[in-house]
C-alpha cells in the first residue's frame, strides 16, 4: 500500500466532509430517531457505496482519458450543478 497516496486522499475527503450536509443529515436522523448507532451504519454503508462507484468510475476513465481532462470535467461538472443548484433548477 502506498502510504502516501492513502493519507493524501485520507486528509482530502476528510477536510472536504467536514460539516457538509451530509453530516448535518446524520446529526437530524439521529436525533429524530434517537438510534445512533443504526443512522451510523446506514450512513457508513452509503459512503461505502458512493465511494466504490466513484473509484471505479475512476479507475475506468483514467484508462480513456488523461488526468488533467478528468480534472477539468469534474471540475466544469461541479461548476455547473453549483449554478442550477444557485438558480433553483436542481
Amino acid at each position: 500500500m502506498d502510504f502516501k497516496v492513502f493519507f493524501a486522499t485520507f486528509t482530502a475527503i476528510f477536510a472536504a466532509e467536514l460539516a457538509d450536509k451530509t453530516q448535518f443529515v446524520g446529526m437530524s436522523m439521529t436525533a429524530k430517531s434517537g438510534r445512533p448507532y443504526t443512522v451510523w451504519a446506514g450512513s457508513v454503508a452509503a459512503y461505502m457505496l458512493a465511494t466504490v462507484l466513484s473509484v471505479f468510475l475512476g479507475a475506468v476513465a483514467s484508462k480513456y482519458l488523461r488526468p488533467d481532462m478528468v480534472k477539468y470535467i469534474g471540475g466544469s461538472i461541479f461548476v455547473i450543478m453549483g449554478a442550477l443548484m444557485f438558480m433553483g433548477k436542481i
